[in-house]
Protein backbone atom coordinates (compact mmCIF):
# COMPACT_ATOMS: atom_id res chain seq x y z
CA UNK A 1 0.00 0.00 0.00
CA UNK A 2 1.26 3.39 -1.24
CA UNK A 3 1.90 5.72 2.20
CA UNK A 4 -0.57 8.90 2.31
CA UNK A 5 0.79 11.94 -0.07
CA UNK A 6 -0.06 14.01 3.29
CA UNK A 7 2.79 11.95 5.04
CA UNK A 8 4.79 11.85 2.01
CA UNK A 9 5.36 15.78 2.47
CA UNK A 10 5.89 15.94 6.30
CA UNK A 11 9.40 13.70 5.70
CA UNK A 12 12.37 14.96 6.64
CA UNK A 13 13.88 17.17 3.83
CA UNK A 14 16.96 15.77 2.24
CA UNK A 15 20.34 16.31 3.73
CA UNK A 16 22.52 18.74 2.35
CA UNK A 17 25.62 17.65 0.88
CA UNK A 18 27.98 19.56 3.04
CA UNK A 19 27.23 20.39 6.38
CA UNK A 20 28.75 23.69 7.93
CA UNK A 21 30.51 23.32 11.08
CA UNK A 22 31.31 26.11 13.21
CA UNK A 23 35.14 25.52 15.11
CA UNK A 24 35.29 28.67 16.99
CA UNK A 25 39.21 29.33 18.19
CA UNK A 26 40.37 29.36 21.15
CA UNK A 27 43.27 30.99 23.12
CA UNK A 28 44.26 29.48 26.67
CA UNK A 29 47.42 31.38 27.82
CA UNK A 30 47.49 32.80 30.74
CA UNK A 31 48.62 36.11 32.02
CA UNK A 32 50.71 35.66 34.68
CA UNK A 33 52.24 32.12 33.25
CA UNK A 34 53.17 34.60 30.15
CA UNK A 35 54.68 37.12 32.24
CA UNK A 36 56.88 34.73 33.98
CA UNK A 37 58.45 34.22 30.58
CA UNK A 38 58.06 37.44 29.53
CA UNK A 39 60.71 38.88 32.44
CA UNK A 40 63.00 36.18 32.10
CA UNK A 41 63.46 37.22 28.19
CA UNK A 42 64.00 40.81 29.23
CA UNK A 43 66.77 39.83 31.95
CA UNK A 44 68.24 37.39 29.38
CA UNK A 45 68.42 39.87 26.11
CA UNK A 46 69.61 42.27 28.66
CA UNK A 47 72.72 40.06 30.43
CA UNK A 48 73.44 38.52 26.73
CA UNK A 49 73.48 42.53 25.31
CA UNK A 50 70.73 41.10 22.87
CA UNK A 51 72.14 37.92 21.82
CA UNK A 52 69.45 36.16 23.34
CA UNK A 53 66.39 38.06 22.05
CA UNK A 54 66.37 35.07 19.23
CA UNK A 55 65.79 32.79 22.01
CA UNK A 56 63.26 35.14 23.74
CA UNK A 57 61.51 35.58 20.30
CA UNK A 58 60.65 31.86 19.66
CA UNK A 59 60.13 31.30 23.32
CA UNK A 60 57.31 34.00 23.16
CA UNK A 61 55.93 32.67 19.65
CA UNK A 62 55.92 29.14 20.77
CA UNK A 63 53.77 30.15 24.02
CA UNK A 64 50.94 31.81 22.05
CA UNK A 65 50.74 29.17 19.15
CA UNK A 66 51.02 26.53 21.88
CA UNK A 67 48.08 27.89 23.55
CA UNK A 68 46.05 28.66 20.50
CA UNK A 69 43.74 26.05 19.61
CA UNK A 70 41.28 24.97 17.01
CA UNK A 71 39.02 21.91 17.12
CA UNK A 72 41.02 20.80 20.10
CA UNK A 73 44.48 21.06 18.76
CA UNK A 74 47.10 23.86 18.97
CA UNK A 75 49.18 25.22 16.81
CA UNK A 76 52.70 24.88 16.59
CA UNK A 77 56.34 27.47 15.82
CA UNK A 78 58.64 25.48 14.65
CA UNK A 79 61.83 27.94 14.08
CA UNK A 80 64.97 27.49 15.43
CA UNK A 81 66.44 30.14 17.90
CA UNK A 82 69.78 29.84 15.90
CA UNK A 83 67.82 30.33 12.10
CA UNK A 84 66.95 33.35 13.85
CA UNK A 85 69.66 34.70 15.41
CA UNK A 86 71.67 34.66 11.96
CA UNK A 87 69.30 36.52 10.50
CA UNK A 88 69.42 39.47 13.02
CA UNK A 89 73.57 39.17 12.85
CA UNK A 90 72.99 39.94 9.18
CA UNK A 91 71.01 42.76 9.85
CA UNK A 92 72.94 44.06 12.31
CA UNK A 93 76.10 43.81 9.78
CA UNK A 94 74.38 45.82 6.80
CA UNK A 95 73.42 48.35 9.78
CA UNK A 96 76.95 48.62 10.51
CA UNK A 97 77.71 49.18 6.90
CA UNK A 98 75.57 51.76 6.16
CA UNK A 99 76.42 53.95 9.19
CA UNK A 100 80.04 53.59 8.31
CA UNK A 101 79.72 54.69 4.55
CA UNK A 102 77.31 57.46 5.64
CA UNK A 103 79.66 59.04 7.43
CA UNK A 104 82.42 58.62 5.05
CA UNK A 105 80.58 59.34 1.93
CA UNK A 106 77.13 61.81 1.32
CA UNK A 107 76.71 59.51 -1.33
CA UNK A 108 76.40 56.94 -0.14
CA UNK A 109 73.82 57.78 2.80
CA UNK A 110 71.66 59.00 0.13
CA UNK A 111 71.89 55.67 -2.07
CA UNK A 112 71.94 52.89 0.25
CA UNK A 113 68.48 53.64 1.63
CA UNK A 114 67.25 53.42 -2.34
CA UNK A 115 69.16 50.36 -2.39
CA UNK A 116 67.69 49.28 0.45
CA UNK A 117 64.06 50.40 -0.40
CA UNK A 118 64.74 48.26 -3.85
CA UNK A 119 65.24 45.17 -1.92
CA UNK A 120 62.50 45.40 0.16
CA UNK A 121 60.35 43.21 -1.58
CA UNK A 122 62.46 40.50 -1.75
CA UNK A 123 63.55 40.44 2.13
CA UNK A 124 59.86 40.57 2.33
CA UNK A 125 58.82 37.74 0.51
CA UNK A 126 61.83 35.49 2.06
CA UNK A 127 60.45 36.80 5.55
CA UNK A 128 57.20 35.44 4.86
CA UNK A 129 57.99 32.42 3.37
CA UNK A 130 59.97 31.72 6.52
CA UNK A 131 57.21 32.95 8.99
CA UNK A 132 54.61 30.27 7.28
CA UNK A 133 57.31 27.22 6.94
CA UNK A 134 57.76 27.76 10.72
CA UNK A 135 54.18 28.04 11.66
CA UNK A 136 52.30 24.53 11.90
CA UNK A 137 48.83 23.15 12.57
CA UNK A 138 48.48 19.35 12.78
CA UNK A 139 52.01 18.92 11.88
CA UNK A 140 50.51 20.64 8.39
CA UNK A 141 53.06 23.50 7.87
CA UNK A 142 51.91 27.05 6.12
CA UNK A 143 53.82 27.98 3.23
CA UNK A 144 54.14 31.50 1.30
CA UNK A 145 54.56 31.53 -2.68
CA UNK A 146 54.61 35.03 -3.49
CA UNK A 147 57.31 36.39 -5.95
CA UNK A 148 59.35 39.35 -5.46
CA UNK A 149 57.41 41.41 -8.51
CA UNK A 150 53.77 40.98 -6.57
CA UNK A 151 55.39 42.27 -3.51
CA UNK A 152 57.26 45.35 -5.29
CA UNK A 153 53.89 46.20 -6.39
CA UNK A 154 52.30 45.59 -3.15
CA UNK A 155 54.91 46.90 -0.59
CA UNK A 156 56.21 50.03 -2.43
CA UNK A 157 54.44 50.92 -5.85
CA UNK A 158 50.89 51.29 -4.46
CA UNK A 159 51.45 52.61 -0.97
CA UNK A 160 53.87 55.41 -2.96
CA UNK A 161 51.12 56.33 -4.97
CA UNK A 162 48.63 55.94 -2.76
CA UNK A 163 51.06 59.21 -1.27
CA UNK A 164 51.67 60.62 -4.74
CA UNK A 165 47.28 61.05 -5.06
CA UNK A 166 47.32 62.14 -1.17
CA UNK A 167 45.61 59.43 -0.45
CA UNK A 168 43.01 58.57 -2.93
CA UNK A 169 44.43 55.51 -3.43
CA UNK A 170 45.74 54.36 0.08
CA UNK A 171 42.48 52.09 0.31
CA UNK A 172 43.57 50.19 -2.98
CA UNK A 173 47.06 49.99 -1.42
CA UNK A 174 45.71 48.52 2.09
CA UNK A 175 43.25 45.88 -0.31
CA UNK A 176 46.58 44.61 -2.74
CA UNK A 177 48.54 44.55 0.42
CA UNK A 178 46.36 41.96 1.79
CA UNK A 179 45.27 40.00 -0.73
CA UNK A 180 49.26 39.85 -1.73
CA UNK A 181 49.48 37.78 1.58
CA UNK A 182 46.16 35.99 1.58
CA UNK A 183 46.50 34.62 -1.55
CA UNK A 184 50.01 33.86 -1.94
CA UNK A 185 49.34 31.83 1.61
CA UNK A 186 48.31 28.04 1.78
CA UNK A 187 48.14 25.43 4.58
CA UNK A 188 49.99 22.36 3.03
CA UNK A 189 48.99 22.53 -0.93
CA UNK A 190 45.60 24.50 0.07
CA UNK A 191 45.54 28.05 -1.07
CA UNK A 192 43.95 30.87 0.67
CA UNK A 193 41.64 32.97 -1.27
CA UNK A 194 40.68 36.90 -0.38
CA UNK A 195 37.38 38.48 -1.32
CA UNK A 196 37.28 41.43 0.10
CA UNK A 197 36.54 44.49 -2.30
CA UNK A 198 37.46 47.97 -2.66
CA UNK A 199 34.04 49.09 -1.53
CA UNK A 200 35.04 47.70 2.08
CA UNK A 201 37.96 49.31 2.34
CA UNK A 202 36.72 52.85 0.67
CA UNK A 203 33.69 52.68 3.21
CA UNK A 204 35.88 52.17 6.67
CA UNK A 205 38.23 54.79 5.47
CA UNK A 206 35.47 57.16 4.74
CA UNK A 207 33.98 56.77 7.83
CA UNK A 208 37.08 57.47 10.20
CA UNK A 209 37.58 60.37 7.89
CA UNK A 210 33.76 61.62 8.79
CA UNK A 211 34.70 60.83 12.53
CA UNK A 212 37.86 63.11 12.23
CA UNK A 213 35.57 65.68 10.36
CA UNK A 214 32.91 65.67 12.87
CA UNK A 215 35.20 65.25 15.67
CA UNK A 216 37.20 68.44 14.83
CA UNK A 217 33.89 70.67 14.10
CA UNK A 218 32.68 70.14 17.61
CA UNK A 219 36.79 70.47 18.79
CA UNK A 220 36.57 73.60 17.40
CA UNK A 221 32.89 74.84 18.70
CA UNK A 222 34.93 73.99 22.11
CA UNK A 223 38.14 75.87 21.55
CA UNK A 224 37.97 77.86 24.87
CA UNK A 225 37.46 74.85 27.56
CA UNK A 226 41.34 73.36 27.07
CA UNK A 227 40.74 70.77 29.43
CA UNK A 228 37.96 69.92 28.02
CA UNK A 229 38.82 70.19 24.35
CA UNK A 230 41.68 68.22 25.05
CA UNK A 231 40.10 65.22 27.05
CA UNK A 232 37.51 64.96 23.54
CA UNK A 233 40.54 65.16 21.43
CA UNK A 234 42.16 62.05 22.74
CA UNK A 235 39.13 60.30 23.18
CA UNK A 236 38.19 60.95 19.10
CA UNK A 237 42.00 60.09 18.30
CA UNK A 238 40.90 56.96 20.07
CA UNK A 239 37.44 55.95 18.87
CA UNK A 240 39.08 56.18 15.44
CA UNK A 241 42.21 54.04 15.73
CA UNK A 242 39.50 51.76 17.90
CA UNK A 243 36.80 51.69 14.98
CA UNK A 244 39.73 51.11 12.51
CA UNK A 245 41.49 48.25 13.75
CA UNK A 246 37.31 46.69 15.01
CA UNK A 247 36.07 46.81 10.88
CA UNK A 248 39.49 45.73 9.30
CA UNK A 249 39.97 43.15 11.73
CA UNK A 250 36.27 42.08 10.85
CA UNK A 251 36.79 42.74 7.29
CA UNK A 252 39.98 40.78 6.71
CA UNK A 253 38.74 37.89 8.54
CA UNK A 254 35.68 37.60 6.63
CA UNK A 255 37.21 37.50 3.83
CA UNK A 256 39.74 34.99 3.79
CA UNK A 257 39.09 31.72 2.63
CA UNK A 258 40.60 28.54 3.01
CA UNK A 259 39.81 25.85 -0.11
CA UNK A 260 35.91 25.95 0.57
CA UNK A 261 36.13 26.75 4.35
CA UNK A 262 35.58 30.18 5.14
CA UNK A 263 36.41 32.45 8.87
CA UNK A 264 34.10 34.53 10.51
CA UNK A 265 34.99 37.33 12.94
CA UNK A 266 32.32 39.38 15.22
CA UNK A 267 34.61 42.21 16.88
CA UNK A 268 32.71 45.10 18.11
CA UNK A 269 33.57 47.95 19.11
CA UNK A 270 32.16 48.80 22.85
CA UNK A 271 33.78 44.85 23.95
CA UNK A 272 37.21 46.09 22.55
CA UNK A 273 37.44 49.37 23.43
CA UNK A 274 36.70 47.83 27.24
CA UNK A 275 39.97 45.47 27.08
CA UNK A 276 41.82 48.15 25.71
CA UNK A 277 40.60 50.65 28.54
CA UNK A 278 41.29 47.96 31.27
CA UNK A 279 45.02 47.26 29.57
CA UNK A 280 46.22 50.85 29.53
CA UNK A 281 45.14 51.28 32.65
CA UNK A 282 46.79 48.52 34.22
CA UNK A 283 49.98 49.58 32.37
CA UNK A 284 50.34 52.61 33.32
CA UNK A 285 49.35 51.37 36.89
CA UNK A 286 51.97 48.70 36.83
CA UNK A 287 54.64 51.12 35.23
CA UNK A 288 54.02 48.91 32.12
CA UNK A 289 54.63 45.57 34.20
CA UNK A 290 50.69 44.26 33.08
CA UNK A 291 52.36 44.08 29.14
CA UNK A 292 52.53 40.79 28.66
CA UNK A 293 49.16 39.70 30.71
CA UNK A 294 47.89 43.10 28.13
CA UNK A 295 49.00 40.71 25.39
CA UNK A 296 47.30 37.48 26.23
CA UNK A 297 43.86 39.72 26.95
CA UNK A 298 43.93 41.44 23.83
CA UNK A 299 44.83 37.64 22.14
CA UNK A 300 42.07 35.90 23.90
CA UNK A 301 39.34 38.55 22.84
CA UNK A 302 40.28 38.19 19.15
CA UNK A 303 40.30 33.85 18.92
CA UNK A 304 36.78 34.31 21.21
CA UNK A 305 35.57 36.00 18.68
CA UNK A 306 36.82 34.55 15.36
CA UNK A 307 35.28 31.27 14.11
CA UNK A 308 36.44 28.42 11.70
CA UNK A 309 33.73 27.70 9.08
CA UNK A 310 34.17 23.87 7.68
CA UNK A 311 32.21 22.98 5.08
CA UNK A 312 32.96 19.45 5.43
CA UNK A 313 35.11 17.50 7.72
CA UNK A 314 38.32 19.44 8.99
CA UNK A 315 39.92 16.26 10.07
CA UNK A 316 39.66 14.51 6.00
CA UNK A 317 40.95 18.09 4.96
CA UNK A 318 43.78 17.85 7.68
CA UNK A 319 44.63 14.11 6.58
CA UNK A 320 44.92 15.23 2.64
CA UNK A 321 47.02 18.01 2.95
CA UNK A 322 49.78 15.61 5.04
CA UNK A 323 49.23 12.85 2.10
CA UNK A 324 49.40 15.89 -0.71
CA UNK A 325 52.80 17.61 1.00
CA UNK A 326 54.63 14.52 2.14
CA UNK A 327 57.48 15.17 -0.36
CA UNK A 328 57.91 18.80 -0.10
CA UNK A 329 60.61 18.15 2.21
CA UNK A 330 60.72 20.92 5.56
CA UNK A 331 63.27 23.63 3.86
CA UNK A 332 63.72 25.66 7.13
CA UNK A 333 66.78 27.52 6.22
CA UNK A 334 65.18 30.96 5.96
CA UNK A 335 67.30 33.38 8.17
CA UNK A 336 64.78 36.45 7.53
CA UNK A 337 62.53 36.97 10.44
CA UNK A 338 60.99 40.29 10.18
CA UNK A 339 57.59 40.65 11.13
CA UNK A 340 54.96 41.66 8.14
CA UNK A 341 51.73 40.20 8.27
CA UNK A 342 49.43 37.19 7.56
CA UNK A 343 46.41 34.86 7.89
Amino acid sequence: MTEPVSKINKADPPKRETELERKPFEFKGDGLEYFKIWMVNILLTILTLGIYSAWAKVRNNRYFYSNLYLDGHNFEYLAKPWTILKGRVIAIIVFVIYFVLSQISPIAAVGLPILLLLFTPWIAVRSLMFNRRVSSYRNVQFRFHGQWKEAAMALVIWPILGLLTLGILFPYALLQLDRFIVRNSAYGTAKFDYRATLKQYVVIILVAIGIIFLGGVSLYALAGLSIIASVLSLALYASVFIYTIVSFANLYYNSVLLSRHEMEANLKIWPYTKVQIINFTLIILTLGLYLPAAKVRTTKYFSDNIVFIAKDSLEGFVIAEKEQISALGEELGEVFDFEIGGV
